[in-house]
This record gives structure tokens, C-alpha cells and sequence, in this order.
């Protein structure tokens, strides 16, 4: 009778506390591949749950697609481009949606091209066709890093693509370099059967741009009215980050019992690529995760300039605020 009575009390605690806990949906980018993974563990190892939260995550369709969500309060949070939210943000001032966590403190925008097409470096690409997908972060990008690199665009021939069809078209030979994240058009390539060693990956960051890359964003009167949650929600974000770094693989593995036909090998690879090039940094070294240089930040929006036409001149406290980021050292890698 006694140990009925205390399953049943157990059951009942159990039951009391997963109706305490906040449901939360996060909407990220992109579909469920390596990187997404250290998200899942956060679900997975219960870091979410410590903080009282129900998180569900929704796949997206690029770099601009979880921005408008976030801002019409469809989500609260989300995973975004920050140069897309500025942009965003200039054509829809007071809009209620910031970044407040950067993830990848390198961005990953890169032109990827062929060796054997004539790729290698950025000057390569004049007199050669370049797929760019019209909503692609990184196409976007593509006015500074021509400045930068003293780029004649009248001798670049730009065809649009579908990002479907944006690595097979290299792959077949019908553009001699693409536009889109390094982790993902490298790895897509392979699977194609590309050689590695036919790849060349021209990372824009290594090639004069300073922008940063994809943050949480956060709709801002959710965030102000509960900013314990969004904390908290960080706090378990920085935890699944560093047990993804500590172990690639098995985060991979918690990614892919949500999405059956992804190759653990690959997306485990191409988690890795983005921790080592786009999360692991120096500055992530000896500041952690989330936090931003307010004088590069300063220098990326000189830089966005370049890219677009802007209806006023930006401003860096509407793009991002660490107002939200936990202070209990959480955020530091291991």
C-alpha cells in the first residue's frame, strides 16, 4: 500500500511538473542537420527542462525565414542571420525582434567553387558564372566581399538558383562556383560525389569581411516580459553547445532520431566544420558564447552599408542587446 502510495505521489510530482514548464518554440533556419544537433541536446539531456522549459524546434528555409517569425510573435525565439535582421529591421523600424545570443561568432557565408572550373581565390570569379540563390545569406553578402577583394561585377555572370539545385549545378559543371554557408555547400558537394580535393572554400571572413553571423533572435515584448525564460533558455543553448563540441557525434545522433535520413558521418562532419570555423573562436575562447565586439560590430555595419541601400544609418543597439545573457559564467566553453 505504501509503495502504491508513493508511485502514485511520484506520478503526481512527475505530472505537476511537466505542467509547470513553459512551452517555448524555437524556429530555426534551416532543416535538421550537424549544426542544429546541439539544440536537440539541450532537449535530450534536459537542459531545457532545468529551466522550467518545453522547447520545440521547427526546421526553416533559410537565412531570412525565422525573422519574421520571431518579429510577428509566431515564435519567441528563433535562429537568424544578424545581417538579415538588420536589413530587416531598417525596412520595418520598431519591428519587435532582436538578436540577443551570437552563435557563430565566424560567419560561415563562402563561395565555393571548383578547382578544376578555374576557383581558387576570389579574383577567380570574374569571367566564370556564379549561382546565387536570391534569399541566400551569403549571396547577400556578396556586394562588400567584392569590394573588398576589388571584384568587377561586369565581369561576373550571376545566375539565380533554387537552393535545391545550387550544389548539383556545380556538381554537373553548370556554374564554376556557388554562394552559400561552407559547412553546407562543402559537405553537399561530397555526397555528390565532388572530389575534396576539387573543392576550394573561400570563406568571406577570410577574405576582408567582419560581419558576424547567425544569433537567437528574441521578439522583444515576449523577452521584456519574461526575461527569466529567455535566460534560461540561453543558458541551456551554451549547454548544449559544449557538450556538442565535447562530443560531435553523439549530439548528431540525438539530431537524427528526428530526421531518420540523415547520414551521421556527414552531418557529424559538418557539425565539426562549423564548430572549428564558425563557433570555436578566439574570441569565444576568452569570452564564451553569446556576446559580441561592439567595435567590430560597428565595422560589419560600415560593411553592410556596401551590400544595401539603408533607409537610415544603422545603428548597433537595435540589432543586438546581451541584456538577456545568463552572468553565472555558463557561457564560456569547456
Amino acid at each position: 500500500m505504501i509503495v502504491k502510495f508513493l508511485a502514485t505521489a511520484a506520478m503526481l510530482a512527475s505530472a505537476s511538473l511537466a505542467s509547470a514548464q513553459t512551452a517555448l518554440p524555437f524556429a530555426l533556419d534551416w532543416k535538421f542537420e550537424g549544426p542544429a544537433a546541439p539544440y536537440f541536446v539541450a532537449i535530450d539531456n534536459g537542459y531545457f527542462a532545468d529551466e522550467g522549459l518545453s522547447v520545440e524546434i521547427s526546421a526553416g528555409q533559410g537565412s531570412l525565414d525565422a525573422i519574421p517569425k520571431v518579429a510577428t510573435g509566431a515564435f519567441p525565439v528563433g535562429f537568424a542571420d544578424i545581417n538579415s535582421l538588420v536589413q530587416f529591421l531598417d525596412q520595418n523600424p520598431g519591428a519587435p525582434v532582436i538578436a540577443a545570443m551570437m552563435i557563430y561568432d565566424k560567419p560561415p557565408f563562402a563561395v565555393i567553387g571548383r578547382k578544376s572550373l578555374g576557383v581558387e581565390t576570389p579574383k577567380d570569379l570574374e569571367g566564370r558564372v556564379l549561382g546565387a540563390p536570391p534569399p541566400d545569406g551569403a549571396w547577400a553578402q556578396f556586394p562588400a566581399f567584392a569590394s573588398a577583394n576589388n571584384l568587377d561585377m561586369a565581369k561576373i555572370t550571376v545566375e539565380p538558383v533554387g537552393f535545391p539545385t545550387r550544389e548539383p549545378m556545380l556538381a554537373e559543371g553548370k556554374v564554376a562556383a556557388v554562394t552559400g554557408f561552407s559547412f553546407s555547400s562543402f559537405l553537399n558537394l561530397v555526397r555528390l560525389g565532388v572530389p575534396e580535393d576539387d573543392i576550394s572554400t573561400i570563406l568571406m571572413a577570410d577574405y576582408g569581411l567582419e560581419l558576424y553571423g547567425n544569433a537567437i533572435i528574441v521578439n522583444t515584448d515576449y523577452a521584456a516580459a519574461n526575461p527569466e525564460q529567455i535566460t534560461g533558455f540561453f543558458r541551456a543553448v551554451a549547454k548544449g553547445w559544449n557538450a556538442a563540441i565535447a562530443d560531435p557525434e553523439g549530439a548528431v545522433q540525438m539530431m537524427i532520431s528526428r530526421n531518420p535520413a540523415a547520414d551521421l558521418a556527414l552531418e557529424t562532419r559538418r557539425l565539426q566544420l562549423a564548430i572549428d570555423a564558425n563557433v570555436v573562436t578566439d574570441y569565444t575562447r576568452a569570452n564564451g558564447l553569446g556576446g559580441i565586439d561592439g567595435a567590430r560590430m560597428v565595422r560589419a555595419l560600415q560593411q553592410l552599408v556596401e551590400n544595401s541601400s539603408f533607409t537610415t544609418t544603422p545603428d548597433a543597439a537595435l540589432y543586438f542587446t546581451d541584456a538577456y545573457l545568463p552572468t553565472d559564467g555558463s557561457l564560456m566553453l569547456k
